[in-house]
Order: structure tokens, then C-alpha cells, then sequence
């Protein structure tokens, strides 16, 4: 009798499907953030294979053989450098979607730069309220957005500060 307790085939399947959805992971990460992330060669090969395979079956095989090669390389490291990368993900996201709405609340009611001035004391309210009126401006007028491209990148670096 050996020391080791068997794995149930249950478990085993669990961990299979388990190194597919992170190679799933891999494959949906940006070139960028799938460059950051140490990989073997082979692995990095295979996951942008599966890129650029659109076919169902073809995709479902391609992840099939990165859960594969997922069981011959240590998991936890590339699953939290996954972890890591989606977390900023969702860190940027968050911060254009705070970035959006202040320029919408500020567009909406030209007022609220009063509350956006007390939350950032930093910020220029001069500025704010000229490219807010210029916005608005451009918006009647039908011309192109310019100022109100100019406002989301003041208020983007302001709420990045």
C-alpha cells in the first residue's frame, strides 16, 4: 500500500477544468498584459493559437491542449499574475467609469463643479468651468468634441492625482 490516498477521477476533472479556465484566462488577456505574465514558450504559443482560432471545436481543442500543457507548469504563479492583471483591469475601469460620470454630472448641471472643487481642491475650477461651457458650446453647435475630449483628460488626470 502506498501513502498517498488516490485522487478521485471526480477531483482530477476538477482540477483539469480548473487549468482550462485559467489557460480560458490567458487567452482573453490583452497582448499587453499577456506580455507581463511569465510563460513557457510553449504555453504562450498555444495561447495565441487560440486567438486566432474561431472555429467552436478548433477553440474548444486548442483550450483543451493549454489545460495540458497548464498540468506540466506550476499554476499558482500564472494564476495570480492573472489575478494581478484583472484586478488593474477592473482598477481602470472603475477609474474611467468615476472619470465619465463626473463629466457627465458636470454637463449636465454646470453647477456641480462647486461639488467637484470640494472633493478635489487641487483642480482648477477656471479651467473646469471654461472647458464645461466650451463643451456644452460644441454640443449645440454640432462641432466637433474637442473640449469635451480636453475635459475627460483634465478630469482623468485630476482623479488620477
Amino acid at each position: 500500500m502506498s501513502d498517498r490516498t488516490p485522487v478521485s477521477k471526480t477531483r482530477r476533472k476538477k482540477q483539469v477544468a480548473a487549468l482550462q479556465d485559467l489557460g480560458a484566462g490567458l487567452v482573453a488577456l490583452s497582448e499587453d498584459q499577456l506580455a507581463r505574465i511569465e510563460l513557457p514558450e510553449r504555453l504562450r504559443d498555444a495561447v495565441m493559437q487560440a486567438r486566432r482560432i474561431t472555429a467552436f471545436e478548433a477553440k474548444r481543442r486548442q483550450f483543451q491542449y493549454i489545460g495540458k500543457l497548464m498540468r506540466g507548469v506550476e499554476a499558482e504563479p500564472i494564476r495570480a499574475a492573472l489575478d494581478a492583471a484583472l484586478a488593474r483591469s477592473r482598477g481602470e475601469a472603475a477609474a474611467h467609469k468615476r472619470v465619465e460620470a463626473w463629466r457627465e454630472q458636470l454637463l449636465a448641471d454646470p453647477g456641480a463643479v462647486g461639488e467637484l472643487l470640494a472633493e478635489y481642491p487641487g483642480a482648477d475650477g477656471r479651467q473646469l468651468r471654461a472647458l464645461v461651457r466650451t463643451a456644452l458650446r460644441e454640443r449645440t453647435e454640432c462641432r466637433p468634441p474637442r473640449a469635451y475630449r480636453a475635459l475627460y483628460q483634465e478630469l482623468r488626470a485630476l482623479i488620477e492625482k
